[in-house]
């Protein structure tokens, strides 16, 4: 009797925690999907889901309090982030944060790209297009930013050089793409740093490895993308050439 055959195997559909779905889908935060789901907000085929890592495979119906699950209209803007605000929806140790600029603006759940600490700057952008700002955000293949920083010293061509050459701090290789002065006073100046990688607090790291402190740091662009003359404070979406110019979705 010749041997039974054996089916091939059929690879199981991938299989994703609804409130990463939910928060893929641009629709709001993990955390707040969270938070949703365990509040009976959210149905997965008619039924109520309380956990957020219920799974989900392809062509599951989805409704948010009782409607169905559609991908918002996708939105990109850059905010000019004032010094002192923390970059993060909500803060454990009630600081204010980035959100506060957009307070009555009426905008749909939008996420920081990256970051800038508290005591940063400048140019930051934001989307509800998950895909997209992981491409900005990725430290080794995301857009040049590029960096005016006040330090308290009057930094000389070896020093330029060595911010180049780059330096190990903990682990880490530490470098700037380039780095030349702006303008220099008595006391302190103004350099210009471009970055084509992403680490935690890099620049200030980098020159507190040579013994110089920064005043001020403020981003002044990313990639193509210039912060221009927009306020402190103030917002505005991308335009379209804007967001074609950095990737993004037409």
């Amino acid at each position: 009797m010749p041997p039974r055959r054996r089916k091939p195997a059929v690879a199981p559909a991938p299989r994703t925690g609804l409130a990463r779905v939910l928060s893929k889908q641009g629709v709001c935060s993990r955390s707040e999907a969270a938070r949703w789901i365990a509040a009976g907000r959210v149905e997965v085929d008619g039924r109520v889901a309380r956990e957020p890592e219920t799974p989900i495979v392809a062509g599951q119906r989805i409704r948010v309090d009782g409607r169905e699950l559609a991908p918002p209209q996708r939105l990109y803007l850059m905010l000019n982030k004032p010094r002192g605000l923390v970059t993060t929806a909500r803060d454990e140790r009630g600081r204010d944060t980035v959100y506060r600029c957009f307070d009555g603006a009426g905008l749909p759940w939008l996420a920081p790209v990256g970051r800038l600490d508290k005591a940063s700057e400048g140019l930051l952008l934001f989307c509800n297009d998950p895909a997209w700002a992981a491409r900005i955000a990725d430290p080794g293949s995301g857009p040049d930013k590029t960096y005016h920083v006040q330090v308290d010293a009057l930094p000389d061509a070896a020093l330029l050089a060595a911010l180049v050459a780059g330096v190990d701090d903990g682990g880490e290789r530490l470098r700037a793409k380039s780095a030349r002065v702006l303008r220099s006073g008595s006391r302190n100046a103004w350099l210009e740093i471009v970055l084509d990688e992403g680490r935690n607090r890099q620049i200030r790291r980098l020159l507190a490895a040579f013994g110089v402190g920064v005043l001020r740091l403020v981003r002044v662009a990313i990639g193509p993308l210039a912060l221009g003359d927009l306020a402190k404070g103030a917002w505005r979406p991308l335009t379209r050439e804007e967001r074609i110019a950095l990737g993004a979705p037409d």
